[in-house]
């Protein structure tokens, strides 16, 4: 296992305080706020902790209300708000600085036998082997980069991710609105399936939002776009490992009123799909106010 994907499952298991409270620290991207994802990853499994072992979660919503400090801890407080025969419910709110930044909703079910039935993936997408991930593509414009965003992709990250037809950042050219990018743990994981589950959930808000700008020839890096997540829904369909391939399939169906919704589906390196996601974010843009 990688250093970088070591220190993550530290950050990710939390610090228990009490039975249902906890504390988290942050890993800092470069962004100067924390990654949604964390907050994401880190709730989950806060929730986890305070389900029986028997129970797997298969959906979650959560809404991101403030900006994180990355140089301050996350407390989580969990809400163990019904545990029934079938379905057990969480509620974590995180909380910085006297203030809470997100919360969320989650539900877990013991196994069940039931109906089957899912979409496909995607035809015609290349093997992760035949693709270059984000450290090597951001080797080939590095030099045309500004500084600090060359920092930022020249170090390990804990989830290797290979676009498909990678979105040139610096020179954006509109085109649909929809991407897929191979994803995977840079390291091998223990046989737990919640820590896969939570990590997957981290994993989720990468090429996600930004989706939604293609049509528009922008990206993150376009002068006077303001990003932000609003909100976050997941489901997890069949169990999975993230130390494996599997591949995200994103698009956007709408943008109005300053906002872009996108939806994700992941699936194994067989077709087969594990999780669905979906999230509503900020895109403004301030260019139109100069």
């Amino acid at each position: 296992m990688s250093d970088v994907l070591a220190e993550l499952l530290d950050q990710l298991a939390l610090e228990r305080i009490e039975h249902t409270l906890f504390r988290g620290q942050s890993q800092d991207l470069g962004w100067g706020r924390v990654y949604g994802g964390q907050v994401l990853g880190q709730a989950l499994s806060a929730a986890e902790q305070t389900v029986s072992e028997d129970r797997a979660v298969h959906s979650l919503h959560a809404y991101f209300l403030r900006p994180g400090d990355v140089a301050a801890p996350i407390v989580y407080q969990v809400d163990p708000i019904r545990d029934g025969r079938s379905f057990t419910t969480r509620r974590v709110v995180a909380t910085q600085h006297g203030k809470a930044i997100f919360n969320m909703s989650a539900s877990f079910q013991g196994a069940e036998d039931g109906f089957e039935h899912a979409d496909p993936a995607p035809l015609g997408v290349p093997a992760p082997e035949d693709v270059l991930n984000e450290r090597q593509l951001g080797a080939l414009v590095r030099d045309a980069m500004p500084p600090g965003i060359a920092a930022r992709v020249d170090f390990d990250k804990p989830i290797e991710i290979r676009p498909i037809d990678p979105v040139n950042i610096l020179a954006p050219r509109a085109r649909p609105p929809h991407r897929a990018a191979w994803f995977r743990a840079n390291g091998p994981l223990p046989d737990d399936q919640r820590l896969h589950q939570y990590l997957l959930a981290y994993a989720s808000d990468f090429h996600f939002l930004t989706t939604s700008l293609q049509p528009h020839a922008i990206t993150w890096m376009t002068g006077g776009i303001q990003m932000a997540s609003l909100d976050h829904a997941m489901w997890f369909h069949r169990p999975f490992r993230f130390d494996d391939w599997l591949l995200y399939a994103v698009d956007s169906p709408s943008a109005s009123g300053g906002r872009g919704l996108v939806r994700g589906r992941f699936f194994t390196r067989d077709g087969v799909l594990v999780a669905s996601t979906m999230q509503e974010g900020l895109i403004r843009d301030r260019r139109k106010k100069d």
